[in-house]
C-alpha cells in the first residue's frame, strides 16, 4: 500500500517533471538507479538513443514513480541523481531556487542555447580539460565529451560539452567565462558577454530574459541546431507578464535581448515590451478601433492596455491632438493597483497620471482632475456620475468628447444596471447622433476610443449555442466593439490538473438532529408547515417569504418564529460546511443579540418580551449543553471539512513553496475557516501561514475589509508572509493576486466566468484546481455545467470570429438600437413612476416587531439623496439607544454614532448620525412595515422600493428651533 508521504514524493517529481527533464544526464544516472531492473534501464538508454535526452529523462521519471515503490526509493533516486552529473535536478526536489536565482539561471541556458551555432568554434579538448580541472564536469563528462570530439570532431564535442555544462549547479555560468577568459577563447567569451577577454569591460551580471515559448515538439529541429537536449520547458506564458520588468525580452528573430548585451533600460523609466500574443491582439486597438480584448486570468491584458495607452497619447502627441485617457475598474481596490503597479511605472516619466475612488482624498473635483492630468484611473460610478452633473448642468462635469480613450477593465459587466452600461449607453447615444448629424452636414461630437478587457464574456443564461452567441454580441454591441480579439494559448497554456471531491452523507448526525428537533418543536408553537428539507437553501427561501407575509398581516408569533427559524437553518448548512463549534457560535451570538434587543442601557425602559419570545428563549438555553457537548465530537464532524483538510495537507507536503487559495460562499464561512486552520497544529507543523480576505461592502452583519486591510493581506500574501488565503468571490476577478499551486472552491459554485477566473488564479507550473463539495449545496453538479457554459462561450466566440464585417456590423447596430430604445423605454416608465409618486402623508411606518405606529412620511426628510432622518420630538420618546460596536462609517459631513431601537419591543430601528454637529436619527426602511394608502408592504429592503419622494432635511431651520429650545430652557 503506498503511503502519504510516497504519495507526497510522487506528487513533487511530477510537479517539477518539466524543470527536471532539461536537467538529468540519463545516461549518467541510471547505473545509479540500483531499485530500477535492467529491463526498465535498458528501455530508457534505447529512448535516448531514438528520441534523446528528454524523452529519455520524461520516460525515467515516469518509471520512478511507477508504484509498487521499494522502501526508500525518494532518497535513492536524489543519490542517483548527485552521483549522476545531476545535482541541479537533485536541488530541485530537495532545496530548490529562489524565484531569482531560478530565473537568472534559465536566462544563462537560454543564452547559451541562443548561441550555440557561434560557441560551437571553441577548441574543444582544451576547454574540456580546463572545466574539468574546475570541477565543472565530472569524470563521465569530460571522458564522453573527448570522446565525442576524437569521433566526430571539434564542433560535435563542443555541443556535447555545452549540453551537460547548463546541468550543473550555478554560478556554472560565471565560473565556465573564467574558463573561456583563462583559455583566451576571446571569441566565444565575446558572444557571451558582449566585450573582449583584454578589454576593460567586465561581464555583465546577466538579467533574467524572456523567450518566445519553445514546444518540445520542435526538438527534432533543435537537435538539428546541434544540443536538442538542451531544450528547456515551454515557456510560462504566465510567468510575469502583469510583473514590471525593466529589461527587453528576446527579439523574435532569436537574437540576445537588449539586457543580456548590458544595455538595460533604467529602472526608472522601463520599457513596455509585449509578447507576440499579446501584440496580436492589440494591433486593432493600436490602429484605433474599438475591441474587446479577452485572454485569460494571468496572461497580461492590463500590460496591454499600459502599452495602447502609451501609444495612442504619443500618437495623439504627435499629431498635434488633445489626448486623454480613463481607466475604469469596476472595485476600488483595482484603481490603487492599475495605479501603482502598472500605469504609473511605466506611463509617469512621460504622461501625467492620478486615480480617484470613493476612498480618495484629493482636495479637487474629479472635473478638474480630468482636466489636469493625462490619465485618470477611476471607479465607472464616479465617471458615471460626473457624466450625469455635465448633463444637467447643474455644476462643472465631465464630458465623453472630454477623453480620447476609454478603457473598460472587466468589461463583461456592461450589461443591464451596471455603471458601465450607464456610461456606454450614453455613448451609444451620441454615437447614433452623430450619424444623423452626418448626414445633416452638421458637425459631430467626437467620442473615445473604448477598449474593453476581460477573461471571459461569460454566455448569460443561455442554455444554447445561438443564446450564447447573441450574448456575447449583445456586450460587444453594448462596447461598440468592432471585433473581440481572442488568443488561443495551445499547448503553452497552464491548465490546472481539475477534480471534484464528492462527499458522503455523515452517518450519525447528533449535532444537527438536536438542532432539527429544535426546529420542529417552532413549527409546532406557530403551526408552521414548511416546504423543503431542513438545512437547504429552499427551507431558508420559504423562511424569509413567511417572515415577510407574518410582518405584513401583523402576526408576530409566525414572525418571529419565522426568523428564528431561518437562523437554525443556518446553523444547519454552517454545520454541513464548517465545524460544528463554528454553527453553535453562530447560533450563540444570535440569542445574545436577541437578549441584548430586550434590555435597555439604563435599565429604566421596561421592554416587553412576549410569550413565544419567552419559549424560544427557554428552548435554545435548554439545548445549548447538549450542542455544546456533542461539538466537541470530532466523530461527528462532516465530510466535507474532512476532504478539505486532506487537500491541505496534500498539497502543502508534496510542495517546497506552495502557495493556495480557498473559495467559499459568506464572510462567516471565510472567517471560521481561517480560524480552523490556524487552530489545527497539524496545519502550522508544514508551514501553513493563512489569512482571510472578503468584501468592503456593509451588506452583511459581519464588518467588512476595509481597502487598506486588503491591501496588507494581498501584499503578506505576495510576500510569502501568508501562503494560504481564504477568500470570498472578492478574489475571483480583477484583484492582483500571485499565482498559486492550487485553488479549491468549497461548497461554492457560481457561473462558468467565475469558474474560469478562479482557474485561472493557480496560474503555477502544475497547479490544481478541486472542487469541494458539500451536502446540500449541489456544487458538483454545477460545476459541470459551467464546464459546458465555459464550452459554449468557446464556440459562441468562434461563431462570432467567423461572421462575415457586414454581418457582425448589422447585428452590433440592431442590438445596439434594441438597447437604446429599451432604455427610453425604462426611462418613460420611471418618469411615469415619478409623477405618480405618492404624498408622504399617505405612508405610515410601523414596529416591524411589535406593530406600534412610529411615524408618518410628513416627518421625514432626507439628507445627501440617502440618509432618511427624523427629527421630530414626538419620534425621540419612541425609541431607545445603544452602542454601536462597529463604526463602519466615517464621512467628511456625517457620522454614525448609536444604534436606534423601538422602546417596547427593542427591534432595531436604525442609527444615530452627526450630521455637521447635530445628532440625528437615521431610519433604516427594512426594519419596518411600510403602509400607502391603507395597504401593508413588507418586503421593502431599500428606500428606493417606496415611491415617495421625501422633503430636503432642512439644516438652517433645525438649527434655528434647536437654538430657541436652548434659550427657552435657559431662561
Amino acid at each position: 500500500m503506498t503511503s502519504e508521504a510516497d504519495e507526497g514524493f510522487e506528487h513533487l517529481i511530477d510537479s517539477t517533471r518539466f524543470k527536471l527533464k532539461g536537467k538529468i544526464a540519463v545516461e549518467q544516472v541510471l547505473p545509479y538507479l540500483h531499485f530500477l531492473d535492467q529491463e526498465c534501464k535498458d528501455r530508457i538508454k534505447q529512448k535516448s538513443i531514438t528520441d534523446g535526452d528528454i524523452a529519455a529523462a520524461d520516460l525515467l521519471l515516469s518509471t520512478v514513480i511507477e508504484r509498487p515503490h521499494k522502501q526508500g526509493w525518494f532518497w535513492a533516486f536524489i543519490d542517483a541523481l548527485a552521483h549522476g552529473g545531476s545535482e541541479l535536478a537533485a536541488d530541485y526536489l530537495t532545496k530548490p531556487p529562489k524565484p531569482e536565482e531560478e530565473a537568472e539561471n534559465d536566462t544563462c541556458v537560454e543564452l547559451i542555447r541562443l548561441l550555440a551555432p557561434s560557441l560551437s568554434e571553441m577548441k574543444t579538448t582544451v576547454v574540456c580539460g580546463a572545466c574539468y580541472s574546475a570541477e565543472l564536469l565530472t569524470v563521465d563528462d569530460n571522458e564522453k565529451i573527448l570522446a565525442v570530439t576524437n569521433n566526430e570532431g571539434n564542433r560535435r564535442g563542443a555541443q556535447e560539452l555545452l549540453k551537460r555544462i547548463i546541468r550543473r549547479r550555478p554560478p556554472w555560468f560565471s565560473q565556465f567565462l573564467q574558463v573561456l577568459r583563462d583559455a583566451e577563447e576571446d571569441k566565444v567569451y565575446r558572444e557571451l558577454t558582449g566585450s573582449g577577454i583584454n578589454e576593460e569591460a567586465s561581464a555583465p551580471k546577466q538579467e533574467p530574459a524572456q523567450s518566445e515559448p519553445v514546444g518540445e515538439e520542435n526538438s527534432e529541429a533543435k537537435e538539428r541546431n546541434g544540443i536538442q537536449e538542451i531544450q528547456e520547458e515551454p515557456a510560462d506564458l504566465y510567468l510575469d507578464p502583469d510583473l514590471p520588468q525593466s529589461e527587453e525580452r528576446s527579439q523574435p528573430d532569436g537574437s540576445a535581448s537588449a539586457a543580456a548585451a548590458g544595455e538595460a533600460s533604467s529602472p526608472e523609466k522601463p520599457e513596455i515590451s509585449l509578447w507576440d500574443y499579446q501584440m496580436e491582439v492589440a494591433k486593432p486597438a493600436l490602429e484605433g478601433k474599438n475591441i474587446i480584448i479577452c485572454l485569460p486570468t494571468g496572461s497580461g491584458k492590463t500590460r496591454v492596455a499600459v502599452y495602447i495607452t502609451k501609444e495612442h497619447l504619443d500618437s495623439r502627441k504627435a499629431e498635434g491632438k488633445p489626448g486623454k485617457v480613463v481607466i475604469l475598474v469596476n472595485k476600488v481596490p483595482l484603481v490603487e493597483q492599475h495605479h501603482s503597479k502598472e500605469f504609473t511605472p511605466y506611463l509617469k516619466h512621460l504622461y501625467k497620471v492620478e486615480r480617484v475612488s470613493g476612498d480618495s482624498q484629493l482636495k479637487i473635483s474629479f472635473a478638474k482632475t480630468v482636466q489636469r492630468n493625462d490619465i485618470i484611473i477611476c471607479t465607472a460610478q464616479i465617471l458615471e456620475n460626473y457624466l450625469e452633473i455635465a448633463n444637467s448642468g447643474v455644476d462643472e462635469g465631465v464630458k465623453l468628447s472630454d477623453l480620447s480613450l476609454m478603457i473598460i477593465d472587466e468589461c463583461h459587466h456592461t450589461q443591464k444596471g451596471e455603471a458601465y452600461n450607464h456610461i456606454m449607453m450614453r455613448y451609444l447615444k451620441q454615437k447614433h447622433k452623430n450619424k444623423k448629424l452626418q448626414k445633416e452636414q452638421k458637425e459631430t461630437v467626437p467620442l473615445p476610443q473604448i477598449l474593453g478587457l476581460t477573461a471571459s464574456p461569460g454566455v448569460g443564461r443561455a442554455t444554447k449555442l445561438e443564446k450564447a452567441k447573441e450574448h456575447i454580441l449583445r456586450i460587444c454591441a453594448n462596447l461598440d466593439a468592432s471585433q473581440i480579439m481572442t488568443r488561443s494559448l495551445g499547448d503553452f497554456k497552464r491548465e490546472p490538473r481539475k477534480a471534484i471531491q464528492t462527499v458522503e452523507d455523515r452517518k450519525q448526525d447528533p449535532f444537527g438532529d438536536v438542532i432539527k428537533r429544535i426546529m420542529h418543536e417552532i413549527h409546532l408553537h406557530a403551526q408552521l408547515n414548511p416546504t423543503g428539507d431542513l438545512g437547504t437553501q429552499v427551507y431558508e427561501q420559504w423562511s424569509v417569504q413567511k417572515e415577510r407575509q407574518a410582518a405584513k398581516e401583523g402576526d408576530q408569533k409566525v414572525r418571529v418564529c419565522a426568523e428564528y427559524l431561518r437562523q437554525y437553518n443556518n446553523g444547519l448548512m454552517r454545520c454541513n460546511i464548517l465545524r460544528m463549534q463554528d454553527a453553535l457560535s453562530f447560533l450563540k451570538n444570535y440569542h445574545e443579540e436577541q437578549n441584548k434587543k430586550k434590555s435597555s442601557p439604563d435599565e429604566e425602559q421596561n421592554i416587553q418580551i412576549t410569550d413565544t419570545e419567552r419559549f424560544l428563549f427557554k428552548l435554545f438555553n435548554e439545548n445549548e449543553k447538549e450542542l455544546a457537548d456533542l461539538a466537541k465530537n470530532p466523530e461527528y464532524e462532516n465530510d466535507s471539512l474532512s476532504k478539505l483538510r486532506t487537500i491541505i495537507l496534500k498539497e502543502f507536503s508534496s510542495r517546497k513553496q506552495a502557495t493556495g487559495i480557498i473559495f467559499t460562499k459568506t464572510r462567516h464561512s471565510a472567517i471560521a475557516l481561517n480560524q480552523w486552520i490556524q487552530e489545527n497544529s497539524k496545519f502550522d507543523d508544514i508551514g501553513i501561514k493563512s489569512a482571510y480576505l472578503i468584501g468592503g461592502g456593509d451588506q452583511s452583519d459581519v464588518k467588512p475589509m476595509t481597502a487598506a486591510e486588503q491591501k496588507d493581506v494581498l501584499k503578506k500574501f505576495s510576500t510569502g508572509e501568508v501562503n494560504l488565503l481564504v477568500a470570498t468571490t472578492v478574489a475571483e476577478e480583477g484583484l492582483d493576486i500571485p499565482k498559486c499551486n492550487f485553488v479549491i472552491r468549497y461548497g461554492h459554485v457560481t457561473n462558468e466566468i467565475a469558474m474560469i477566473q478562479s482557474q485561472g488564479r493557480g496560474r503555477a507550473e502544475d497547479s490544481s484546481y478541486t472542487v469541494v463539495d458539500v451536502k446540500n449545496s449541489g456544487v458538483a453538479e454545477r460545476e459541470c455545467v459551467n464546464e459546458h457554459r465555459e464550452d459554449m462561450m468557446h464556440k459562441a466566440i468562434e461563431k462570432i470570429k467567423a461572421l462575415s464585417p457586414q454581418d457582425y456590423d448589422k447585428q452590433i447596430t440592431e442590438y445596439q438600437l434594441q438597447a437604446i430604445m429599451e432604455k427610453r423605454v425604462r426611462e418613460h416608465r420611471q418618469n411615469k413612476k415619478v409623477i405618480k409618486n405618492e404624498s408622504p402623508s399617505a405612508v405610515k411606518f410601523s414596529c416591524r416587531h411589535c406593530n406600534k405606529q412610529v411615524c408618518t412620511g410628513e416627518e421625514i426628510n432626507i439628507i445627501g439623496d440617502m440618509h432618511r432622518v427624523n427629527s421630530t420630538v414626538e419620534f425621540k420618546k419612541l425609541f431607545i439607544q445603544r452602542e454601536n460596536s462597529s463604526l463602519l462609517e466615517r464621512l467628511v459631513d456625517y457620522e454614525t454614532n448609536g444604534i436606534i431601537a423601538c422602546k417596547d419591543c427593542g427591534q432595531s430601528w436604525g442609527s444615530m448620525m452627526m450630521f455637521r454637529g447635530i445628532e440625528l436619527p437615521c431610519l433604516h426602511v427594512k426594519n419596518f412595515v411600510v403602509n400607502i394608502n391603507g395597504k401593508n408592504i413588507s418586503n421593502c429592503t431599500k428606500w428606493s422600493d417606496i415611491p415617495v419622494k421625501f422633503p430636503a432635511f432642512d439644516y438652517s431651520d433645525y438649527a434655528s428651533r434647536m437654538e430657541i429650545d436652548s434659550d427657552e430652557e435657559t431662561i
